[in-house]
């Protein structure tokens, strides 16, 4: 038993649009943990009212509530951050009223019913928000005893900008902030354990060649890493080493030096995180300077989507090939030969699925290039093109 979809999407869009839930708004994890925490309660309360009409709802304090809780008392939020859960029993008791009004025409059974289950909702959301607070002060009084707590303490004023000295700050750290620094964002789209994404967290470690590395455990679901070094994971081998962990998702920033090096790369990390989530991308690795532009672009998905239609037209849904070839071309700089060789496949073939695309586009591909290719990159990190090999 779930909401209608038109429910679901008014109530995270009411909780998630709040002033003190921006922080989580911003966070992937953190959004979709708060998501299903929105549809949990609402299905709480109405099996509880099947199962018993008009006694008092349990408090929903569930495995996914309890998590989160965790995980915003960890991203350093409070309980003032609950107050989400009013606006989310705003929008839940408007549904609700609909479904009475659709029950009866009886005023007196209207009225009876109304007030019955106002009262009920209220206490629910009073009783959950209590039971959480209290979970979340728990996790506040375990984590202010933590190293991991430490840590994050230290890593935010570094964020912010506030005044602490370097010296400090690597005393908290167990990690020097004048060299070299490459930060990443380890998660996962399904909850899995730390265990999962720490072994993810290795792999990169390998690669990289980093003797060590620094970890902050942002949420359950998170890791925040900063390696002591400026080379990069080749995305290819990482990708595939992680697939045997589907879920598992890496977001890489620019290399850096110093503090200003170390905010600015995990800043990066972050909004390849963030893009890969607000596309819905199934990549498992990310680089910022490889998706930036396409990060800029899909700030707005709506814009974003008007860009892609208008730019590509009919090519926009042709064969994945064809704009594969649109692609390759591009990045090789126009130049039809080094695109055959790139594709494995003849020039002639090459040529004749250009000649095609020009058929399919609004404009030439040569009156467009840069529109055309940043359009067919948007597509790409969305996963439309798998990027499959041709042959001749």
């Amino acid at each position: 038993m779930k909401p209608p979809a038109r429910w679901a999407d008014e109530l995270h869009a009411a909780v998630l649009d709040a002033d003190r839930t921006q922080a989580i708004a911003a966070d992937p994890v953190l959004a979709d943990e708060l998501r299903q925490t929105n549809v949990d309660n609402v299905v709480h309360w109405a099996a509880a009212n099947v199962q018993d009409p008009g006694c008092r709802v349990p408090p929903h304090l569930g495995t996914q509530a309890l998590d989160t809780a965790r995980d915003l008392v960890r991203r350093g939020l409070d309980a003032h951050a609950l107050d989400t859960y009013r606006a989310g029993q705003n929008v839940a008791w408007r549904f609700w009223m609909e479904i009475c009004f659709s029950l009866t025409t009886d005023p007196g059974e209207l009225r009876e019913l109304l007030e019955i289950t106002a009262l009920s909702i209220s206490t629910y959301v009073n009783d959950t928000i209590a039971g959480i607070s209290e979970r979340m002060q728990e996790e506040l009084d375990t984590l202010t005893r933590g190293t991991n707590a430490d840590r994050r303490a230290a890593v935010t004023l570094i964020l912010e900008g506030s005044p602490i000295s370097a010296r400090r700050a690597e005393l908290k750290l167990g990690y020097g902030l004048t060299g070299p620094h490459t930060a990443a964002v380890v998660w996962s789209t399904t909850g899995a354990g730390l265990e999962e994404l720490e072994s993810a967290a290795e792999e990169l470690v390998r690669l990289t060649g980093a003797g060590r590395r620094l970890t902050v455990v942002a949420t359950a679901a998170t890791l925040w890493i900063w390696l002591p070094v400026t080379t990069t994971a080749c995305i290819e081998e990482l990708s595939e080493r992680l697939g045997s962990r589907p879920d598992v998702r890496v977001s890489i920033g620019r290399p850096g030096r110093g503090v200003d090096g170390f905010r600015r790369s995990h800043l990066d990390a972050l909004t390849a995180q963030r893009m890969l989530a607000r596309l819905g991308s199934c990549k498992q690795v990310a680089r910022y300077e490889d998706v930036q532009l396409v990060a800029l672009m899909t700030a707005d998905p709506a814009q974003a989507d008007e860009f892609v239609a208008e730019v590509l037209g009919e090519l926009r849904d042709a064969d994945p090939e064809m704009r594969q070839v649109v692609r390759t071309y591009i990045r090789e700089q126009c130049n039809a030969s080094r695109t055959a060789e790139r594709l494995y496949t003849h020039r002639n073939t090459v040529l004749r699925r250009l000649a095609r695309a020009d058929d399919l586009l609004p404009r030439p591909l040569a009156e467009d290039v840069v529109g055309v290719g940043a359009a067919l990159e948007v597509l790409r990190w969305r996963d439309a093109d798998t990027g499959p090999q041709l042959s001749s």
